[in-house]
């Protein structure tokens, strides 16, 4: 069994890797320089709880229910909306800052309720259709190799969600470390940015559902 649940966290390890900067890691990095350490790792905790979601479901085969070429595209286009709109919001974000005698910025906002984290993060996740499509083209190709063993599953998948949730809280805790050394200008362009990538890839996955529905 310990062979297995290696196994998935290799599968964890690749997907934190190639496929852990999405629209919920510029939510991650933002929470983390914003709100503190604690707030990032609700964060992604509720990060977590949306891709165990998902392999349950895709378990399940319900899965199927938002899949279904007939809701893809207003799954889409509702999920790309969100994300321009948390785009829009990352990027007109003030920064509210301390300056210290030695010019290091502590950024100190008051945050919501760690719940209110875990929910974004849960949410942030969810609404990317990309993950949905993941997780159903992994758990379908694993299940067909353990021939629908639910044991092994639970332990490889075991594997792989912990490296994910892992990885997500050492993204947090970098960005929470490195924080200091950034100036207003820095955390502004970083905004920016982040804000940018947000609209961007809601824009993308408007397009990209219209032009598969056309």
């Amino acid at each position: 069994m310990m062979t297995l649940f290696f196994e998935g966290a290799l599968l964890g390890l690749t997907l934190a890797t190639f496929f852990g900067f999405g629209p919920a890691f510029f939510s991650l990095v933002q929470t983390s320089i914003h709100r503190g350490f604690a707030s990032a790792a609700a964060f992604a905790a509720g990060i977590f709880l949306n891709d165990l979601l998902m392999v349950v479901l895709c378990l399940m085969g319900s899965i199927q229910i938002v899949t279904e070429p007939s809701n893809y595209l207003w799954f889409g286009l509702s999920s790309g909306i969100i994300l321009i709109i948390f785009g829009l919001v990352t990027y007109s974000r003030k920064v509210v800052t301390e300056v210290s005698e030695s010019d290091v910025v502590a950024i100190k906002v008051k945050g919501p309720h760690w719940l209110t984290f875990v929910i974004k993060g849960f949410f942030m996740n969810i609404v990317n259709p990309f993950v949905w499509i993941f997780w159903v083209g992994v758990v379908v190709g694993i299940s067909a190799r353990f021939g629908g063993n639910e044991q092994e599953l639970v332990v490889f998948f075991s594997g792989t969600l912990i490296v994910v949730l892992v990885s997500d809280l050492f993204k947090a805790y970098g960005a929470f470390s490195i924080k200091r050394f950034f100036t207003p200008g820095m955390i502004r362009k970083l905004n920016k940015t982040s804000g940018i990538g947000l609209i961007a890839f809601g824009l993308y996955l408007i397009t990209r559902v219209l032009i598969e529905n056309t």
